[in-house]
């Protein structure tokens, strides 16, 4: 299992976390992070008894706390408890801190949101545009990318009609298509542009994020003319769709002299985030 270890800043204080290669996920310290929002003296102590009152309840994130072997205050090597980013929050839900309180207020609100969209799904859209342009991409861009989700939904929609029901079978599909344009898979794609939880297809250019979109809606239209059925049918129609960007992206790639296959990523040319309740994040120079 693929393993970083990086140390966190919240209000000047340490929080260890470490990222998990093989769940793509953050993991952070529990300790570290109660330490900061209750303000005990003694954190290791304080999660004890709050992890025992938390399985007496039933809460399953105090059981089911990841454990890692960090690098403790004295330097050496121990085994601490490590929570991803939803198990933190359902903790944070439980320490009775002000400094929690941001968290739960902001918690609630997207709670509230996410109701409202289920209920309306044009509100999803909505909410995806302003939030596109918080982050600060440019109004092209958006357009593109707003398109290449209706894109790729026709393309899931199509998989589905012809029997491909398994998340684990439309992530095969998925690598097989962005392996034949682009030479990786999704998994290696984010890796060789240096991205963690980060979407893909966020930090996709232009012209990425069109191969991309050109591979699935040739898919989609080839498998609306065969009807595929079955796994490996739609693995030969969704080859042949990303062949065609592939060949695109030759032409492409030979006419501007260079890959537009590229490591560049949204932070290289947009301004990062500041409105989520987490330390803001220091710009490379």
């Amino acid at each position: 299992m693929g393993e970083k270890e990086k140390i966190q800043l919240f209000e000047d204080r340490k929080i260890r976390s470490v990222w998990d290669e093989e769940k793509e996920k953050w993991f952070f310290s529990v300790v570290d992070v109660v330490a900061v929002l209750s303000g005990s003296p003694d954190p290791a102590k304080y999660w004890r008894v709050l992890k025992t009152r938390l399985k007496k309840e039933g809460n399953e994130t105090a059981t089911n706390c990841s454990a890692f072997k960090m690098k403790a205050a004295d330097g050496k090597m121990r085994m601490t408890d490590m929570a991803d980013m939803q198990q933190m929050f359902r903790i944070i839900q439980s320490v009775p801190s002000s400094k929690a309180e941001p968290f739960k207020v902001w918690m609630a609100k997207v709670a509230s949101e996410r109701i409202d969209q289920m209920i309306d799904p044009e509100k999803s859209i909505d909410q995806a545009v302003a939030d596109y342009r918080r982050l600060g991409y440019s109004e092209a861009w958006i357009n593109r990318r707003i398109k290449s989700i209706e894109i790729r939904k026709g393309l899931t929609d199509e998989w589905k009609r012809g029997g491909v029901t398994q998340e684990i079978d439309f992530a095969f599909l998925t690598d097989l298509m962005s392996k034949t344009w682009s030479g990786f898979t999704t998994k290696e794609y984010k890796k060789f542009k240096g991205l963690t939880k980060e979407n893909l297809r966020d930090n996709m250019t232009n012209l990425e994020l069109l191969l991309s979109a050109l591979a699935e809606e040739t898919a989609t239209q080839i498998s609306k003319e065969r009807n595929p059925d079955g796994l490996k049918e739609n693995a030969t129609v969704a080859h042949e769709g990303a062949e065609v960007a592939k060949s695109t992206r030759g032409d492409i790639d030979k006419r501007l002299g260079h890959s537009v296959v590229t490591s560049e990523k949204a932070i290289d040319y947009i301004q990062p985030a500041d409105e989520l309740p987490f330390p803001k994040k220091k710009r490379k120079k």
